[in-house]
């Protein structure tokens, strides 16, 4: 029984192992291999700016929109203006000469704002005003700027006429450049602004990112430790809430690995120990049982050997008591072998119906503890679960009673075994078995022996629960095995010995 517990629990080891050790799907590096390799706070790093820069084209776009029509509406709000301050001025110097009427618009008009306005004569020249032009050619916006928010050039004659007659013409032209350097200074100043805010926030993300991301470096060291099977490896709380409840299922998991661990050990110092007592077993059964009868068969052929060599006629009556005597000892023989065999594997198992297996148990207590009584009730039972859940529930009822009989020195034995349905359950039936004694209980320093670890680990293998309590005036045996026939078909090498 412990060996094939031992047994089952290295085989989950090597499940878990290999588990571990397999490489990682590769799909989706395979499509991203420079973003795979980078550390998580790079890849939130590298999506900020990306936001960033998304937010900073977006900005620049609705300047330009907004831009190309603050533009436009100032140009028509100075080609009015202008308008009006040529009308006004002509009206203003009607009673003078007409060549100064020309001089004082020109002079009034001289280097405005967003516009330009060039006075011509009757004959079409330019008037000037003697002034030097002011009007500087260098500006701060590029050119490629303001082809992006430059409205296009507007022109515009304005009559002048002074008593009754022409007297030139006023050309008004519209020059956005002015206003565009404007935008282009509030643009770049947002920009500067823009930029040093970013730069400063991927600096406070940089350094929030490491100290959130820190414990998921400590939770990957732990992970290594644990592959390398040191399950020492715990993790400190960290202030996160989402966090410390990883940590704290990560500790949780240590320790019931290290649990685990402690327990395979006792297991397989428990394994070494019952194989050891098993063949001591064996051995003096060899010894004390088989010994006695093959020196019984060797004195008696030695003595048929005898009275066949005699000169007188053998006495056919002594011979026949011999030939009996041989007989009743291969028969004595016989029945031992076959209940050696039958305690190291039940021959019967997997060749009739687990009921009619569980009867011939019974009937082997009730011939070999005559005074005890035994009953059993295995009503509802199919054929059989399988050689994993027949062989454990063979063995679960072998040991209980032996231990009622060893141990609880009890009088009588009932055993119970059914197969009911159970809601919610992922085969939806189980089978739930319930072994009880009127001995004398279970003493309050009764520690788990051999016997009863080595079922709770044959239940527990199964995905089954045990239990041991006192029930007034003996104890009970309780277990529940969830019947899943793929899971005996994948594991029954493991604990049909």
């Amino acid at each position: 029984m412990p060996h094939d517990a031992a047994s089952a629990s290295r085989s989950r080891w090597g499940l878990i192992a290999r588990t571990a050790g397999d490489p990682a799907p590769r799909e989706r590096i395979g499509r991203w291999p420079h973003w795979a390799s980078w550390s998580t706070r790079t890849r939130m790093i590298v999506l900020v700016l990306a936001i960033d820069i998304l937010a900073a084209l977006v900005s620049c776009a609705l300047i330009v929109l907004n831009a190309r029509s603050a533009v436009e509406v100032e140009m028509q709000a100075a080609m009015t203006n202008v308008e009006l301050l040529v009308s006004d001025t002509i009206d203003l110097a009607q009673a003078g000469p007409p060549a100064g009427i020309l001089q004082t618009l020109t002079l009034r008009i001289h280097d405005l704002r967003h516009v330009r306005v060039t006075v011509l004569d009757a004959e079409g020249r330019v008037v000037t005003g003697g002034l030097g032009r002011v009007r500087r050619e260098q500006h701060a916006a590029p050119a490629w700027f303001a082809a992006l928010i430059a409205p296009a050039i507007r022109e515009h004659d304005l009559p002048i006429v002074a008593q009754g007659r022409r007297i030139g013409t006023a050309r008004i032209t519209t020059q956005p450049r002015d206003e565009i350097d404007e935008v282009w200074g509030y643009a770049l100043s947002l920009s500067l602004a823009s930029l040093c805010l970013s730069l400063g926030l991927l600096g406070a993300l940089t350094v929030a990112f490491g100290r959130v991301l820190a414990p998921l470096t400590q939770l990957s060291e732990g992970l290594i430790q644990l592959e390398q099977q040191d399950y020492t490896a715990r993790l400190e709380p960290p202030a996160s809430r989402e966090l410390a409840a990883i940590a704290a299922r990560f500790n949780r998991v240590a320790q019931a690995l290290s649990e685990t661990r402690a327990a395979n050990g006792r297991l397989n110092r428990q394994l070494l120990s019952a194989q050891d007592d098993e063949r001591r077993r064996t051995a003096l059964e060899l010894h004390d049982e088989f010994g006695p009868c093959l020196f019984a068969l060797e004195a008696t052929a030695a003595s048929v050997v005898r009275m066949a060599e005699a000169e007188t006629p053998p006495d056919r009556d002594r011979l026949k008591q011999r030939a009996q005597d041989i007989a009743s000892i291969v028969g004595q023989v016989q029945t031992q072998n076959r209940d050696l065999l039958n305690r190291l594997r039940p021959h019967a198992l997997g060749q009739v119906p687990l009921p009619d297996c569980l009867d011939l148990l019974l009937r082997d207590f009730r011939r070999r503890h005559a005074g005890t009584r035994f009953a059993g009730s295995f009503d509802g039972l199919a054929r059989g679960y399988g050689d994993v859940t027949d062989l454990t529930v063979f063995r679960c009822i072998q040991e209980s009673m032996t231990n009622a009989v060893r141990h609880g020195r009890a009088l009588n034995v009932t055993v119970r075994a059914r197969d009911e349905a159970v809601p919610g359950m992922a085969g939806g039936r189980a089978l739930h078995l319930t072994i009880r004694d009127d001995g004398s209980g279970i003493a309050p320093e009764h520690g788990l022996g051999l016997g009863l670890s080595g079922m709770r680990e044959r239940v527990e293998a199964l995905g089954g629960t045990f239990r041991l309590d006192n029930a007034p005036p003996g104890a009970v045996v309780r277990i529940m095995i969830p019947l899943d026939d793929e899971r005996d078909a994948e594991t029954s090498p493991i604990l049909s010995a």
